[in-house]
């Protein structure tokens, strides 16, 4: 037995913990914040080709460099003349190996779910410049300096492009190697600490947030101020965009909007721009906050994709993504999608906005229809008239642009809030009771979720608790559970409360005398014991699972009490297998 029982124990001795991590090596800072940094420029023989990628050792697949050269360039009909910026996001090649071991997990739990990041995607932020130059044989300058990262941080990307971009066309490479340099001395991307980020003589502050802010609250940075040189900016935020901004062209339809993306709704938007159409696509995604979007979404899209084909396809139902694309040739590939917003130049309104209809889709025959949102839905929930006239109002009274994205922001997330609460209490109470967790047993597992229990559990316990709207919440209750947004809701839910039932085992574990145990048990059961527990501290550390570190602790010296009352050659077999 104590053969087996040995080969059994060498079998899960691991590398030492997660401090190897910790001796960073030069570059390890910079690929916690960036994949690398690209030029893309335009060759006559060429077109548009990736000049430089920075560090030179980054590694970009094929495919991958063609996405990033096609996606950095506004599509030629949007005559975007001086400098744009906007931000795309790609598909990765699969079958890479993950860079950087396990601390940038650990910076990803503390992480509201809607900034995880998803390791099948990178994110492209770019800084276009296109000017009149008669020396180029075409006549124009045009190049993108684009920074490509896991990180959903757009604004604080954006302020950074607009920081160095326009130094980079006036100095070239050296001046790139310099910010690089920079970004490798940035402490790591800690949620829930205040951050100085240097940048060539700028310092950014700012705070990444936590899944225990509450929702809806953003703490303000300070600007200190220094005795030295350093100028110093303040980012309100890291990741939100300008909502009020965004939704302006379709204001009377945010509601509408808000259970389409919910749903996972097919949605394509079409603006004259890539800065528009990924600012829109952007606020789409972010306007169920604290929900994540499960589906995929493209802040801007062209017919050069790699997923062009698998996406305009006639012969399936439309993929539950939402698109931007501002090339007019979209009008007749994507006709046949049921969701298509239309908007012009996003100008904040001077006066009252206008009621704009929900237009029939037949009538959407080329780019150039008249903005609005052109579908056949009909919304499950009533008209909130009230969000309207407090936005008008505050157009009439000028109020400023961040102040009515508050409002808005607000009115999302209580509107959000509303709907997903009574999803939180009935999963909640298909948690086992705590006296069912026995130390001997394996933890019980979680009731099923059943659609017709949480429906009975509306009438008494719905979101008209903290909703006044009406509707048919009934109706869009159904709808959702059909959703990928569901699925990955209900999918972090179970993990999250599987984890609580393991953390609650262990503790029941830690709270038996298990020296008295293994006293009246055989060598054999006792070994497996020790192996099982020390899985067990495995596992907590692996998954980081929800447990005291007294409780680990305690269970540590259980292990060395066991160990020890046991003889020799067994001691030395088992102090040796991982701990």
């Amino acid at each position: 037995g104590a053969g087996a029982a040995a080969e059994e124990a060498a079998a899960l001795t691991e590398p030492d913990g997660p401090d190897q991590c910790l001796s960073l090596l030069p570059w390890d800072r910079f690929s916690a914040w960036l994949h690398c940094v690209c030029v893309v420029g335009f060759d006559l023989e060429l077109g548009q080709a990736v000049e430089v990628i920075y560090p030179p050792h980054s590694k970009l697949t094929d495919k991958e460099k063609t996405n990033i050269c096609y996606l950095s360039f506004p599509d030629s009909n949007s005559g975007c003349l001086g400098d744009t910026q906007f931000c795309f996001r790609f598909r990765r090649s699969p079958g890479r190996r993950v860079s950087l071991c396990c601390f940038l997990d650990q910076w990803d739990r503390d992480l509201p779910v809607y900034l995880k990041k998803d390791s099948a995607y990178y994110y492209g932020y770019v800084y276009f410049r296109q000017v009149r130059d008669k020396s180029l044989k075409r006549g124009y300058f045009q190049k993108s300096l684009v920074l490509i990262s896991k990180l959903p941080y757009v604004h604080l990307f954006r302020t950074m492009l607009k920081q160095i971009a326009p130094e980079y066309f006036e100095k070239s490479e050296a001046f790139l190697e310099a910010v690089c340099s920079d970004v490798d001395r940035w402490p790591p991307p800690v949620p829930g600490k205040v951050l100085q980020l240097p940048m060539m003589g700028v310092i950014m502050k700012l705070r990444i947030p936590t899944y225990r802010d509450k929702p809806g609250t953003t703490p303000i940075v300070q600007n200190m101020h220094q005795a030295d040189a350093q100028i110093s900016m303040a980012l309100p935020t890291v990741h939100e965009v300008d909502l009020f901004r965004c939704f302006c062209p379709v204001f009377f339809h945010i509601q509408m909007l808000w259970e389409l993306v919910l749903l996972g709704e097919p949605l394509v938007v079409m603006a004259p721009s890539p800065s528009e159409s990924s600012e829109t696509v952007l606020a789409l995604v972010s306007c169920i906050s604290p929900l994540k979007y499960c589906s995929d979404f493209r802040p801007y899209f062209t017919i050069h994709d790699s997923e062009f084909k698998e996406y305009t396809t006639r012969t399936q139902a439309p993929p539950s993504v939402i698109l931007g694309v501002t090339n007019p040739f979209f009008a007749k590939t994507l006709q046949h999608w049921p969701h298509i917003i239309r908007i012009g130049d996003i100008k904040l309104p001077g006066e009252v906005p206008k009621q704009v209809k929900v237009k029939k889709l037949k009538n959407l025959k080329t780019l150039d229809s008249k903005p609005g949102v052109y579908t056949s839905y009909k919304p499950y929930l009533n008209k909130d008239e009230e969000i309207v006239k407090q936005l008008q109002k505050g157009v009439q009274q000028k109020r400023p642009t961040e102040a009515q994205s508050v409002i808005l922001r607000r009115y999302f997330l209580e509107l959000t809030e509303s709907f997903i609460i009574p999803l939180e209490r009935y999963v909640a109470s298909l948690m086992p009771l705590q006296k069912s967790i026995s130390p001997w047993k394996s933890p019980p597992q979680l009731r099923q979720f059943s659609q017709d229990d949480f429906m009975k559990t509306l009438e008494k316990a719905g979101p008209q608790l903290t909703s006044g709207l009406k509707g048919d919440w009934i109706g869009l209750y159904r709808h959702f559970l059909k959703s990928p947004n569901f699925d990955g809701w209900f999918r972090s839910r179970q993990k999250e409360m599987t984890q609580k039932l393991e953390a609650l085992h262990l503790e029941a574990l830690c709270n038996e005398n298990l020296v008295f145990w293994s006293q009246k048990h055989t060598e054999v059961e006792t070994v497996d014991l020790v192996l099982k527990l020390k899985n067990k501290l495995l596992q907590a550390d692996r998954e980081q699972l929800p447990v005291k570190t007294d409780t680990l602790k305690k269970l540590q010296a259980h292990i060395n009490d066991i160990i020890l009352a046991l003889p020799d050659d067994l001691q030395d077999i088992l102090l040796k297998t991982g701990t």
